[in-house]
């Protein structure tokens, strides 16, 4: 009962921001169109942009599907890229709770009473969001001034129930609507659901903000809170607190004489080093979450705290992505659209030639202004956007650098709005690559992969072995099954290919010892 009268009133907000107009547009049927044709939230208006009703309805929905339209936002490859910037603008602030509940929560998960931890803690909260809010204290233990951030009461159960309500009726939209399943809208709640259950642990923001710091230990360009983890629980995060003016306040910045070309550049290095050399990075850079110390003007350097989403590529996804920079950068794209059909993030059917066109047709118009105008992160949003129609599909944390990428360049635009990205990003990428793939490293890599190499040489024999037995089953299957037989084809000519790749690589990998070892 309880989620039935979750679903309808879900249903009311989604109705009242005639969110009906969009089901009417894409659904056929004589009692859905009955149905919206005498439905009393007609009387509503829809002259607002469908991403605007969108937003607003999510945020009217509450703190779930707040955050489930944040993840929404970062995935252009499945919904138009109106909805998906609209998205952006979500806010996550809400109504502080009670603080007689927050004391009772961190009573309860320190196991002590507050007097025995702070010897100091204001009641009024600095910050009040979605999953949890911030007090101002001072720890009893060395005497620091820290900020304290308390998990909201109830989000648990709430999560909970919402999602699997989501799940219910993710199901029951792919088993019947088709736009449903290509959205993979089962996926997505899954992707969502582990994103959410993250955020509400704050012992991962806390190994978050400790993994980051360890990253910046040489490098001053970005100052991590401290985490005191004595005092810190699931539902209770104690950190350093900060003090700094925030990123957008650009008259604070300017009467502090700030040198804001250099702290625009300086955001630029940092994105690209988290991404191409931690491959660990902060993955909600919105003005909230950054601050700016103005100790030495001429030397700025960024504060960032909220550490609860961050983002990692694999090895593959990280070359790719450098490639497929520097090829935007140097308007190679048919190297972008090689880069999106090799990876696997398009339909490997994709002709190169066509999605070079369309690819070109999208980013074309940007190139006739001045490079220092043009923002990347858009760009990349526009090819993105543009390849959809290719069956595009990247992973979710690909979205998340494409969505940092549009915070870091929109905050460093906003700073100094002759920021040059691609001056920055292009050498640095050009050495980055070449670094990556000197002969020193190769061969380092060669050494460290040996015994990964010699046993797939050493079974070579037991797999060609299973290839010829499948060679003499083809006749067999092939008059009591023509498709099987097709199949049983494609994977033999798989594996010989494989066999062949095998081969060379082990050819390759003793080769290059030998020759090592005898110029040694």
């Amino acid at each position: 009962m309880n989620d039935f009268l979750r679903l309808i009133r879900i249903l009311h907000i989604f109705l009242k921001a005639r969110l009906d107009v969009l089901v009417e547009k894409r659904l056929k049927g004589r009692w859905i169109s009955f149905f919206l044709l005498v439905s009393p939230w007609r009387l509503y208006s829809s002259n607002k942009p469908e991403g605007e009703r969108i937003r607003e309805a999510l945020e009217e929905a509450g703190t779930i599907f707040i955050k489930f339209g944040q993840l929404l936002s970062t995935r252009p490859d499945l919904i138009p890229v109106d909805i998906a910037t609209s998205l952006q603008k979500l806010r996550d602030d809400l109504p502080a709770f009670s603080t007689d509940i927050a004391i009772d929560i961190i009573e309860e998960e320190l196991q002590s009473k507050l007097d025995y931890t702070f010897s100091d803690f204001d009641r009024t909260p600095i910050a009040a969001a979605s999953i949890a809010q911030v007090y101002p204290a001072k720890l009893k233990r060395g005497g620091h001034r820290v900020a304290v951030k308390v998990v909201r009461p109830g989000l648990l159960k709430s999560i909970e129930r919402d999602i699997s309500l989501m799940k219910r009726l993710a199901k029951k939209a792919e088993k019947h609507f088709p736009d449903a399943k290509r959205l993979r809208l089962l996926e997505l709640v899954e992707e969502y659901e582990a994103v959410i259950y993250a955020e509400l642990d704050m012992r991962v923001e806390a190994s978050n903000m400790r993994q980051t710091k360890r990253n910046f230990k040489e490098n001053q360009l970005l100052y991590i809170p401290e985490v005191y983890l004595e005092e810190s629980t699931k539902n209770v995060l104690v950190m350093e607190k900060i003090s700094g003016i925030p990123v957008d306040d650009l008259s604070a910045l300017r009467k502090k004489g700030v040198d804001l070309r250099l702290l625009s550049e300086r955001g630029v290095e940092i994105f690209l080093k988290q991404v191409f050399i931690d491959n660990f990075f902060h993955a909600d850079m919105h003005p909230g979450n950054i601050f700016i110390n103005p100790d030495d003007p001429s030397n700025p350097s960024y504060v960032a705290v909220d550490y609860a989403i961050v983002g990692s590529l694999s090895e593959e996804e990280q070359f790719q992505i450098g490639r497929m920079l520097l090829s935007v950068i140097s308007r190679n794209f048919l190297e972008v659209s090689n880069i999106l059909i090799d990876s696997g993030w398009v339909d490997p059917k994709t002709r190169p030639n066509e999605l070079e066109r369309t690819i070109r047709s999208a980013c074309e118009p940007m190139f006739e202004q001045p490079l220092e105008k043009i923002r990347f992160g858009e760009l990349l949003l526009f090819i993105f956007d543009s390849a959809r129609r290719f069956n595009l599909h990247m992973q979710p944390s690909l979205m998340l650098l494409q969505k940092t990428l549009i915070n870091i360049e929109g905050l460093g635009k906003q700073l100094y709005p002759k920021l040059d990205f691609w001056a920055i990003a292009k050498p640095f990428l050009q050495e980055w690559i070449s670094d990556r793939y000197n002969p020193k490293k190769l061969e380092a890599w060669a050494k460290q992969n040996a015994g990964y190499w010699l046993e797939k040489a050493r079974k070579l024999p037991e797999v060609a072995e299973n290839v010829l037995n499948q060679i003499n089953k083809i006749e067999d299957y092939q008059k009591e099954n023509e498709q099987r037989h097709e199949e049983l084809i494609s994977t033999l000519n798989r594996e010989r290919r494989g066999i062949k790749v095998l081969i060379f690589i082990t050819l390759v990998v003793f080769f290059s010892f030998f020759l090592f070892w005898t110029i040694k």
